[in-house]
This record gives structure tokens, sequence and C-alpha cells, in this order.
């Protein structure tokens, strides 16, 4: 059996040009890197305003677990299945972020036989977009402390500092620093610290972002530091936005490449999910728009974090309606979430799968209360047993859901035309988009329609300093923008223990902080790692690339 990265490097690729011409893009509006990928010009962007909007469709998943539930295989492969029975698509995936790839949970690129291409260079360097944000980031922060050290005329204290240098890679010896030693020419000393390029809030504003100006704004809106007397000292007033910026006038720009099959896909923008909204850029999303009849997207995790966030923050802010949303589960999943360990989920067990089904169905009837209409993938592994996938299907029926087996991590977009042929019917259903909240309700208003009506928490404890991070942010007056809840994505509440569907249980928030370039306000509950550490075996032992440059062991 052939592995991911040798299925790609197999594959009959094709020109970036002739993938562009797919959807009208002519050759004059792509900037190349390289043969097989190119950035999109902006005047591709501005010619295309005018057009009429394609079909939004959203894949999300149940909670996540060891096992895998192949969200982006799945997108990548109803894409393709769309493409294959006449349908004008367009894919937009997050890009992959180093850490993971090098750490456990490897790359981002779909699998099987439903893949982005190339995938070496789309899971690696790609175009670039990572290392410009985390120069941008990082310029800031140095910025920072060359004002300090140069006389700190805005007065800041060294000991409220809230910005953080980043990186693209899981280290967690650099979670928590002491910087700035070798005396008075090295800089003030001070406690510092990493966090992962990916959940900086300089990726989410690249994400956000409507176009370079935009981008600037919401730059120079980066709280950074607060003064000695308490007032919010911003990037702007650093006078870094300008700079930050010009390293991220080419990052801010669609990536184009393709799949195995020859979809168009734009990859762009990679923001965590339990940290940060979890989805690729605005520019992406809305530009596939103006070019497909169907853009097929993806939210990070469970729909408890991504496709959360996704309608509550990225629609909501960029006036995107979905006309669908997909939700992938898979048996072995289910399984697990009934109880059975990993090593025990290829053995037939009904009894734990109509234990740990309800996690199916809290999904699906959390994405009901948004107003749009839903369709259960169940991705098929060779393992399952036909009584298991049956019963699945009787689930999803008492549900009021449609469903339809994926198979096309094996087969490609054979394996999705089932999937594919429902969600066409389901894009043509009358539906009614609604947010969980509105923008006037209070923050403390917004968590608990969250904890609530989502995760199914009784209710909402805050820490002292949670209280105390809140009441001063509400003195900044920017009670109107949404939040976004960081925590575990392998449960509904914030306890990873807590599998299925828990009841009876309340979600502690430790800590409130305000994103104001992105536009909004991270809520902190459980032990979320900003910076993640590599695992006892990283995958990164099983990566090489022999003397003609053919890389193997990524996945």
């Amino acid at each position: 059996m052939l592995t991911d990265i040798e299925i790609a490097q197999q594959a009959d690729i094709k020109p970036i040009r002739e993938i562009a011409e797919k959807v009208g893009i002519t050759e004059d509006e792509l900037e190349y890197y390289g043969k097989y990928k190119a950035k999109l010009s902006e005047e591709l962007i501005s010619r295309t305003s005018e057009c009429p909007d394609g079909k939004l469709i959203l894949v999300t998943a149940i909670n996540p677990t060891p096992a895998g539930e192949g969200k982006t295989t799945t997108s990548v492969g109803l894409g393709d299945a769309l493409s294959s029975i006449g349908k004008k698509t367009m894919i937009a995936l997050r890009e992959p972020s180093l850490g993971p790839v090098f750490g456990v949970k490897g790359g981002a690129a779909g699998g099987g036989y439903a893949q982005v291409i190339p995938m070496e260079d789309i899971n690696l360097h790609f175009t670039g977009d990572m290392h410009a944000i985390t120069a941008a980031n990082n310029l800031c922060c140095a910025m920072l402390d060359n004002h300090i050290q140069q006389g700190n005329s805005l007065n800041i204290d060294v000991r409220r500092i809230l910005i953080k240098r980043c990186l693209d890679m899981n280290d967690r010896e650099l979670r928590n620093i002491v910087a700035g030693l070798g005396g008075k020419v090295n800089g003030v000393p001070r406690e510092d610290g990493f966090i992962i390029t990916v959940a900086s809030e300089v990726m989410a504003i690249l994400c956000l972002s409507s176009d370079i100006d935009d981008l600037k704004k919401r730059l120079g809106n980066i709280l950074v530091a607060y003064s000695a007397d308490g007032k919010p000292v911003y990037a702007k007033d650093l006078k870094a936005d300008g700079a930050m910026a010009a390293l991220l006038k080419d990052a801010v720009k669609p990536n184009l490449v393709q799949t195995l099959e020859g979809t168009p896909t734009l990859v762009h923008g990679g923001p965590f999910a339990n940290i940060a909204h979890g989805c690729n850029s605005v520019r992406a999303t809305k530009l596939a728009l103006k070019l497909a009849d169907y853009c097929v997207t993806e939210a990070g995790f469970g729909s408890d974090l991504g496709a959360e966030k996704f309608f509550d923050i990225k629609c909501r802010k960029a006036g995107l309606t979905p006309s669908a949303v997909v939700i992938v589960a898979t048996v072995r999943a289910l399984k697990y979430n009934g109880g059975v360990p990993k090593a025990e989920l290829g053995t037939e067990n009904l009894d734990a799968l109509k234990k740990g089904i309800v996690n199916l169905g809290k999904h699906i009837s959390n994405m009901q209360k948004f107003g749009i209409p839903a369709v259960v993938a169940i991705n098929r592994f060779a393992s399952d047993s036909e009584a298991e996938l049956s019963y699945i299907e009787s689930y999803c029926k008492e549900m009021g859901a449609d469903f339809a087996m994926s198979e096309v991590f094996a087969k490609g977009s054979k394996g999705g035309k089932e999937l594919a042929e429902k969600v066409v019917a389901a894009v043509e259903k009358e539906s009614s988009f609604r947010t969980i909240y509105p923008d006037d309700m209070g923050t403390k208003e917004k968590i608990l329609a969250v904890a609530q009506n989502i995760y199914g928490a009784d209710g909402v404890i805050y820490t002292k300093q949670a209280e105390k991070a809140l009441a001063e942010i509400e003195k900044l007056n920017v009670a109107e923008l949404p939040i976004c809840v960081a925590k575990t994505q392998y449960s509904l509440s914030d306890d990873p223990a807590l599998l299925g569907k828990p009841e009876g249980f309340s979600i502690t928030v430790r800590d409130v902080r305000l994103s104001n370039g992105a536009g909004f306000i991270v809520v902190y509950t459980g032990e979320i790692m900003t910076m993640p550490g590599l695992p006892k075996v990283p995958a990164a032992e099983k990566i090489d690339v022999d003397s003609s440059g053919k890389i193997t062991g990524l996945f």
C-alpha cells in the first residue's frame, strides 16, 4: 500500500496556469512560486469583486480522537467529487504549521487519494507565509523592547507586556524564558516566552483582513502592553504597523495549488482552532466564492471549536452566509468516545458505538442551531462492520440529518460521489443562517451562550484572574466583539477526559485576553498550550531527503 507522500509524488501534477484556467484566472493574474504553485494578484481580487457568490460549504467534525477523523481528506475528496459531477468547484484550506508536521499530527494536505499537491511544499515552507508572519510578529516585539531600551517614553510596564515572540515549531523549552541578560547594552532583563506562529494574533489578523489597508489597521490595533499607569499601548504607538504590513504584503495574497484530480485549491493562512478561530483566510474564501459555484472549506477540530468560530467570528465579520455544513464522523472515533481503547477500535463493538454516538448527536444538534442544512459524512474504514455502519445511518435519520458514506481516502472522487450529491441537495434547501449570540450581548453573556448551547454546560465559573482581566478589557469599549474560546479539542467540555456527551459540568474561565487587532476576545479555559512540545517520538525522526532531493516520511 502506497503512503500519502508516495501517492502525491506519483501524481500527474499539472502546471498551475492550467489549473488557474479552469476558474477563469489569467496568466497575468498569477505570481509564480515555481511551476506548480502561485499567489493570486490584487488585480484578480479587484476584477472579480462584483461577481456573484457561489455556495459556501463548511466541513467540520465530531471531537477529534487519536483514531483520526479525516476532515481535511473529506474536504478535498468532496471538492473533487463535486467537480466530477460537473460542478465548478474550488476548495479553500488552511496552511499546515511546521509544529504538527514535525510533531505528532503530521501535515494538513489531506490523505490517500484525496490530497492537495505538491504536498511536500505545502507541508514545509510553501510560499513563505508562515515565515513572513513570524517575522512581522517578532519585529513588533523587537521594536517594543528597543523602545524600552531607548528611554521608554510610553512608560511601558515591563511586567505587563502582552505580546510574545513566536516560532513555527513545537519547542516547549521556549515557553518561559528570561530575556535581556548580559548587561545594559543587551536590553532590559524581563520574563518573556514564545508561542507557536499559528497561535499569534498576527496570524489571526492575516486571516481576517479584507485587504492590505485593513491588514495595516488591524496590525496597528494590536494591544501589546500596558503602561505603568494602566493605559493601553498598541503596536501603532510603537510605529510598528507599517513595517509589519510591509513584511506581509505578499503573504496576504492567497495561494493557488491543486488536488490530485486537478481541482483548484486555495491554501492560505492557518490559525489554530483551540486558540484562535481556526479557519483559512477571508480573502481566500471570498475569492473562491467569486470564481466558482461551490466553495468547500473547513474549520479546525470539532464543531464545538472550529465551526462555532467559523460562524460566530468569520462569517459574522466577513459577511459570509454558508449554505450547508458537513460533519465528518467515523465508527472508530465514536467507539473511542464510547470507551474503547485505540488498540481495539478495529473490532466490532456495537455497545461502545451506541454509548459514544451521542457525541455525533450533539454535533448534529449544534449545527442545526445555526439554521443551515447538515450532512453527516461517515468516513469509512476497512475495519468498519456493516452492523456498525447501519447503526450510524439509523441514528442520523433519528436526528433528522442527511448522511452519506465517504471513501475518498481510498477511491478519490469516486468514493465521494454520494456525499457530493447529498451536499448539492442540501445547499438547495431553504435555510436561515444565524449566529449563537448578537453583537450587543455582554461578553459574559456571550460566553454563557456558547457554553450552554454548544458545549452543553450548566454554567460558567470565573477565576479571580479572569474577572480582573475581563473588567480591564471592558474599560476599552470592545463589548461588541465576538468571543473566541480557547479550550481542549478532545471534549465538548474543558476537561479532555470527558468524552461522549458530558452532562452536569461547568466551564471554568481562567483568563481573558483581548485580540484587538484580530477583533475578538480570547477566553482561556483549561490548560491550553500556546507553544506545544514535541512528543517522545517526533514525526521528524522519520522524515528524510535523499541526494536527489526526494523527501520521504511526510504524512
